[in-house]
């Protein structure tokens, strides 16, 4: 008993308690038994994604299964029928958000196989580098100018992949790079009237809005214009930006890569095994360097150093592999490196040469990843046609895209420096070598050879001849969401299965690219959404909320207004919480003297102040990806949303 209640276990009871305390009092004093019910599953809903008591999706299918048995035990509840009607209950797998997403996951996907995402990851790694200050503005400020003229979840998914690459190619994990992203696609949905749906829905709202106040005989509100929200939208996106630059090192969380994770503890079995102590380093050759117009075999022997990657400028092009280095290529200025070594061995080396030394990868980034290269084991079978014959002799390098570091002959291991290369091969002689993933799964077929390390990333299928109909799908589906009213799901399904037809994509790899659990935990909430609006849930929160305002300031009035629309949108749709609040909010702007239209406004952009739990679509969509957990989300979001209300409270202010 008491290690259940210790540590986690005991914040979480003390939590139970206090929940279930206010659930009691909560039923005191709403005016059903439909609302005391519903708040109390809205209650178990936050408690099970706050504490994690069990997997958000899992959590999610929860309350959406408990839900239905409401129709099921309703006369003992005390209810006339279910919280939800039952043919409702799964509408959510057919929505237009969730069909939109599976869509968008499949549209990144068959961009990315086409190798277009990773060309757009490497112009941002030219541009950023590999530093969290410099990439993150570049990202964000493009998510969110695309996800301003489209839904910001379309925006993100087809960046995920680019992330991803990103990821790989500069060391630094997912984590940190894509609730940024995320942040400003969902931010950038304010920037115009169409990037985002309570938006797009407000002036419709409006117009009806009106036909009660020309009723009332009050003056008409007039509609928002496409660019009326622009300096609000951009100065939030600024503020996202600005947030994660300055204090994302604080509130961001560092989980680690697979491949990060891969790479060391492969590092850590080759020092174990053969005592090898390596480090990976990438150089630059100033052309006063004496290494300039040296070979890579007058140098290498003499350092425990292997070459295993170079850049040319005058070719513009990274070079390693087979038929990219051998040990007669020579070395020029303003070439950079990628060497693989003894620690020590490549501090003399740089400082012998006048080399410049790079902490990261800002050159090499690309080839030297984890995800595209490593050090590997591989084995010289009996019967094999290099027995007798050195690495040297066969040019393994150049041939082969092996870079030799060591070569273990029963106890004795020999290694770069000490003529590993000039030994002749045996049968059972262990190499230790560098190469690039793809090559090394060439050799998984080749006889003269066994590879040992059989766990690393396969080399991709890439299609960049699929690059045209793969573009033209996309900018079909892309101008069927700007430029007509068909709905979003249609419209992207489209482009989605324009890229299976034309075989961009398997239908395969398209199930494969779609996040299963993403699609289950958005649509498994959308019916608590459902029940909160139609039990009067949320009318009732909002007339309490408002009541107590009483004769406040018209700015504290609106602030009240904004901070409601943030809560809905945390527990129920977007544009739920728009329908709802903005006939509420014209009313109270009405009564209260101020300008109805800026108070409509107020709710639609503040339905969009969504990052404190991963309810928000794009907020479900890099849960998975970025491996965040509910509290991951606490700590970034609760700043943000903070940070969005001021920001948007001033600026409204400001214009209006």
């Amino acid at each position: 008993m008491q290690a259940l209640l210790s540590g986690p276990n005991l914040k979480r009871f003390i939590a139970a308690i206090v929940f279930v305390l206010f659930g009691i009092y909560a039923a005191n004093v709403v005016p059903t038994i439909e609302i005391a019910w519903v708040v109390a599953i809205l209650l178990l809903t936050i408690y099970l994604f706050v504490f994690e008591i069990v997997e958000v999706d899992v959590a999610a299918v929860t309350i959406m299964v408990l839900l239905g048995l409401t129709s099921l035990f309703a006369p003992i509840m005390g209810l006339s029928g279910g919280l939800v009607d039952n043919k409702q209950l799964f509408v959510g797998f057919s929505g237009n958000a969730v069909i939109s997403i599976i869509a968008v996951m499949i549209i990144g996907a068959g961009l990315d196989k086409t190798g277009i995402m990773s060309q757009v990851a490497s112009f941002i790694l030219k541009a950023g580098g590999s530093t969290e200050k410099r990439i993150i503005p570049i990202i964000s400020a493009t998510v969110g100018l695309i996800s301003s003229f489209m839904q910001n979840v379309g925006a993100a998914a087809l960046f995920l992949p680019v992330v991803s690459r990103i990821s790989a190619r500069s060391g630094l994990p997912m984590s940190r790079l894509l609730m940024p992203m995320g942040f400003t696609a969902i931010l950038g949905g304010t920037v115009t009237m169409v990037g985002s749906s309570p938006l797009i829905l407000l002036n419709d709202l409006i117009l009806t809005s009106n036909k009660g106040l020309e009723q009332q005989g009050v003056e008409l509100m007039e509609t928002w214009g496409l660019f009326s929200v622009t300096p609000i939208g951009l100065a939030l996106v600024a503020a996202g930006i600005i947030y994660f630059v300055v204090f994302g090192r604080f509130v961001l969380p560092v989980n680690k890569n697979d491949d990060s994770d891969t790479a060391e503890s492969t590092l850590d079995y080759f020092k174990k095994t053969y005592g090898m102590d390596m480090e990976m380093l990438e150089v630059c050759v100033p052309e006063s360097s004496p290494l300039v117009g040296q070979s890579l075999d007058e140098f290498e022997p003499q350092y425990k150093v292997r070459t295993v990657a170079a850049y040319r400028g005058s070719e513009g092009v990274s070079r390693i592999g087979a038929g990219a280095l051998a040990r007669d290529t020579r070395v020029e200025g303003k070439m950079c490196l990628g060497l693989l070594g003894d620690p020590e061995d490549l501090e003399a080396f740089v400082k012998k040469y006048d080399l410049n030394s790079h902490d990261d990868y800002e050159v090499l980034n690309e080839v030297l990843t984890s995800s595209k290269a490593g050090i590997a084991e591989i084995v010289i079978p009996p019967g094999s046609s290099l027995i007798d014959k050195s690495a040297r002799d066969v040019w393994m390098r150049k041939v082969y895209g092996l870079s030799l570091l060591a070569l273990k002959r029963g106890e004795t291991t020999t290694e770069a420096g000490e003529g590993v290369r000039d030994i002749p091969f045996q049968a059972g002689d262990a190499l230790v070598v560098h190469t690039p993933w793809d090559a090394l799964a060439r050799l998984q077929k080749d006889r003269d050879f066994v590879v040992v390390t059989t766990e690393f990333p396969q080399p991709e299928e890439l299609r960049p001849h699929k690059l045209a109909p793969a573009v033209v799908f996309f900018l079909i589906a892309l101008s069927m969401v700007l430029f007509t009213d068909i709905r979003l799901s249609v419209a992207l399904l489209t482009g989605a299965m324009g890229m299976v037809l034309s075989g961009v994509l398997s239908m395969e790899e398209a199930y494969k690219a779609v996040s299963w659990k993403t699609v289950f935990l958005l649509a498994s909430l959308i019916p608590l959404g459902l029940a909160v609006e139609t039990s009067g849930t949320a009318k009732f929160i909002a007339d309490q909320t408002l009541s107590v305002m009483g004769d406040a300031p018209i700015w504290l009035i609106q602030l009240a207004i904004a901070l409601l629309a943030t809560f809905f949108t945390l527990v129920m749709s977007n544009v739920g919480a728009t329908v709802l609040l903005v006939p509420l909010a014209v009313n109270i702007a009405v009564g209260a003297g101020a300008n109805p239209a800026v108070f409509a406004l107020t709710v639609a952009i503040a339905t969009s102040n969504s990052f404190l739990i991963p309810t928000h679509q794009v907020n479900a969509l890099i849960m998975g990806p970025g491996g965040y957990r509910v509290p991951d989300y606490m700590k970034a979001g609760g700043i943000m949303t903070i940070l969005f209300i001021v920001v948007m409270m001033v600026m409204m202010n400001i214009i209006f």
